[in-house]
């Protein structure tokens, strides 16, 4: 079984976070994201984080982005995002997510921006 079904559930959720932001689009462009009920600012927060996320430093673009690749395991990769779509990282600012590993990767990268 090359994906379990905790893994399908997973990746569905996600992908509901991220069709919800992208429905929520124009209502934020006109409106500002101020306007948007609570549980809706916290779907866009995800929503953006999940984004960052997927950018996980790729071996094969080592030589573009001068960062060394990683590998994460799956299990590892499906723990984060449900973690991350749970709402265990909501305090972990976007830029924790860009170009990092898993949710510990993520972790370590907001207490180093923290520190400044």
């Amino acid at each position: 079984e090359v994906v379990g079904e905790r893994h399908y559930q997973v990746a569905r959720r996600v992908q509901e976070v991220l069709q919800r932001y992208k429905e929520l689009q124009d209502i934020i462009a006109i409106l500002g994201i101020d306007e948007l009920a609570e549980e809706d600012r916290l779907i866009v927060a995800r929503a953006r984080k999940v984004q960052r996320f997927l950018s996980q430093p790729m071996f094969v673009a080592e030589a573009f982005t001068g960062l060394p690749g990683i590998n994460v395991p799956v299990e590892e990769t499906v723990d984060s995002f449900e973690a991350l779509i749970d709402g265990d990282l909501d305090e972990l600012p976007e830029q924790a997510f860009l170009n990092v590993g898993g949710a510990d990767s993520a972790r370590e990268k907001a207490k180093k921006l923290q520190e400044g």
